[in-house]
This record gives C-alpha cells, sequence and structure tokens, in this order.
C-alpha cells in the first residue's frame, strides 16, 4: 500500500451460522463478522475522479472513473463493483468529491464469506468519507447491496452487507430480515468458529442462485403470503423449497437461544438438521460439502454445516476450544483421503463490523 494515503476503511467478511437462503424471503439468519477483511488506503483529491487499484489484480493497473459512479469503459469484476457503489451514493446525495485508493484483501473470493460484501462496504465507507458525507450505517448497507444487484445481477438479501457493517466482536447477529432489526447474541468463550474450504469453487452459483429465489416468489404468491416467512408448516410440508425455508427460519431462533445457553447438544442437531435441508430440499450442497461435514462430524466437531449460497464453497464448524486444533486436522485428513482435495481453513470468531480511520 501507498505511504501517501491518510485514511483506511476496512469492512469484513461473514460467516453465516444459520439461516441459509431466507434472508430474501424476510425471514431469519445469524450470521458474524470475521477477523478476514477487505482494506482501502484512500485519500480525498481536488479532481471529480476516482482512481483505485487493487493488489488483487496489478495488471489491471488503476481504475478511473467519474465521481458520480459514470465510467468510459466499465468492465466487471472489482471495477465494477467500485462504479456501482459510487453510482448507489451519487443517487443518495454524496457530493462528486474525487478519490484515490488502493485495496488489499485477504477474505477469499468465491467462498462464501462475503468478499463481495467486505469490497463494497470498505469502498463505500472510504468514498462517504472523503466527501465528508456521514451515512447511516443501515443506508450504507442498503446502497451496496443495490450495488452489488446493479453491478453482478445477483439478487442478494440483505444479510452480507449488514453483518459486515453491524459486526460485533465475540458475538453473532440475529438479523430479521424483514424489520433490519439486529440483535448480538454473544457466542460462548469457549466455542472456536472456523469456516473449512472444500478445495472446489463454487459451480453455476449465480445463475442457480436467482432460480432459487424466483421459484420462492413464485410459490410466495401461490401460497397468497407475503413472503415465505408467513408460511406455515403445513402449507409447505410438499414444497421442498417453502419447506427449507419455514424450517430454517425456526433453526435460527432455536440456534441462538442454544448459542445463548452453550447447549451443545442442540447446536450439533440444529446445524446437522440444517445441511440435510440445504442439500435435500433445497438443493445446493455437492458432494464435497457433503464429505467435508461428514468428514468434521466424524472428527469431533460440536456442530457443522455448510455455509453460504452453495454449489461449493465452505462449512462453518463449531470446535470446543480446548481441542480444536487435533479436530480440525483429523477432519482434514479424512476429507483429503476421500475426496483428493486439500481443504483450507479460514478463522471465524466473531469480529467488529466496518471501522474508518487514520491510515
Amino acid at each position: 500500500m501507498a505511504d501517501d494515503f491518510a485514511r483506511i476503511a476496512a469492512a469484513p467478511g461473514r460467516v453465516n451460522l444459520m439461516g441459509d437462503h431466507t434472508d430474501y424471503n424476510d425471514g431469519f439468519a445469524l450470521p458474524a463478522a470475521i477477523p478476514l477483511s477487505c482494506r482501502v488506503e484512500y485519500a480525498a483529491v481536488a479532481s471529480q475522479r476516482i482512481s483505485v487499484s487493487s493488489d488483487a489484480a496489478p495488471a489491471q493497473g488503476v481504475v478511473s472513473l467519474a465521481a458520480d459512479g459514470t465510467a468510459d469503459d466499465l468492465r466487471t469484476d472489482w471495477p465494477g463493483l467500485v462504479s456501482a457503489v459510487a453510482a448507489s451514493l451519487d443517487r443518495r446525495g454524496r457530493s462528486p468529491i474525487g478519490m484515490t485508493a488502493a485495496v488489499s484483501s485477504d477474505v477469499p473470493l468465491g467462498a462464501g464469506l462475503s468478499s463481495s460484501a467486505a469490497f463494497e462496504i470498505a469502498i463505500g465507507s472510504a468514498l462517504c468519507d472523503a466527501a465528508g458525507w456521514p451515512l447511516p450505517s443501515a443506508e450504507l448497507a442498503a446502497a451496496c447491496r443495490e450495488a452489488e444487484l446493479a453491478a453482478t445481477g445477483v439478487p442478494c438479501g440483505p444479510m452480507d452487507q449488514l453483518a459486515s457493517v453491524f459486526g460485533r466482536r465475540g458475538h453473532a447477529l440475529l438479523l430479521d430480515c424483514r424489520s433490519l432489526e439486529i440483535e448480538p447474541v454473544a457466542v460462548p468463550d469457549d466455542l472456536r468458529i472456523v469456516a473449512i474450504h472444500t478445495g472446489v469453487a463454487r459451480r453455476l452459483a449465480g445463475s442457480a442462485y436467482a432460480s432459487r429465489r424466483d421459484a420462492c416468489a413464485r410459490l410466495t404468491h401461490d401460497l397468497g403470503v407475503a413472503s415465505l416467512r408467513d408460511a406455515t408448516p403445513t402449507q409447505v410440508s410438499d414444497q421442498p423449497f417453502g419447506r427449507h425455508v419455514v424450517s430454517e427460519n425456526a433453526r435460527v431462533l432455536a440456534t441462538a437461544e442454544a448459542l445463548r445457553s452453550n447447549d451443545r447438544k442442540a447446536l450439533g442437531t440444529l446445524f446437522a438438521e440444517s445441511h440435510r435441508s440445504l442439500a435435500d430440499d433445497y438443493a445446493v450442497s455437492t458432494a464435497e460439502l457433503d464429505a467435508l461435514v461428514d468428514a468434521a462430524t466424524a472428527s469431533g466437531t460440536v456442530a457443522c454445516r455448510m455455509t453460504g449460497a452453495g454449489f461449493g464453497g465452505c462449512v462453518v464448524a463449531l470446535l470446543d476450544r480446548t481441542d480444536a486444533d487435533e479436530v480440525i486436522a483429523r477432519t482434514t485428513e479424512r476429507y483429503e483421503s476421500r475426496t483428493g482435495h486439500r481443504p483450507t481453513v479460514y478463522p471465524c470468531d466473531p469480529s467488529d463490523g466496518a471501522r474508518v480511520g487514520p491510515a
């Protein structure tokens, strides 16, 4: 990073402990911000131009665009997100103040740990600060969610951006995706959280994610309810997608309670039920995710399930701190022996949300 950048904005990725494919159905989710983050070092400049480089793609050089997000030659990937975030903030009243910035991130791409949300929130925080324009945290999250849809076409729910903004050290966030109310839930000190990547990239995540969302919208219409959150178990008993959403919402609330009481037996059961529902009813697991959950469970995790949109990526595991390293080692050996893939472990103990300050 350059030495002449006076300010830094940092935003974490997130791991979702419970509640996948519920956020876009007005349901509940239980994410936590993680120690891995995207960092933007920046300085305001007199010109009405935004210039950004990324150490993840140095060959692309510096991306330059108007401060309102307009770009002469809009590229995809992260340059498109910069443009979309700037445009979303411009529509909300940000003055066209220029900025020069450099980006770095240790949130893995395509792992289901919200690298894109971390990038958006970090860029958005920097743009707001450079313009001397404070934006309420919930509105920043909404602006970045809007930008992700514009740049990628993926109709994500509100969870990822809200978790990146509102993360709280030592706590998961019980998120009501309808009211956007957030209740911090303390994670017991003797539990360690990790995400373990299968070693297999996501397959068809974007298009399949959108198709699941469309199917849920059609089912909502057919049932005559405002959202699948309002459906009853009886109404969705013969509808696999609806059955997953309704049961997953109940599991989110039960998992929050199990964390409050450190009920490890309940956590193990709830995580196992969630994974089966995601695999069987929602059909977003893969053979590798199933194998990794099996390996982790057999190796002594407190609880384990796939996390994120699915079609590849990570599982999330709760571990007893006293033997966490041994359990991870056994899990790695079992999984690699069965699949030939080497898993990667990421630390996910709950961390604070986005911050802005001196570099």
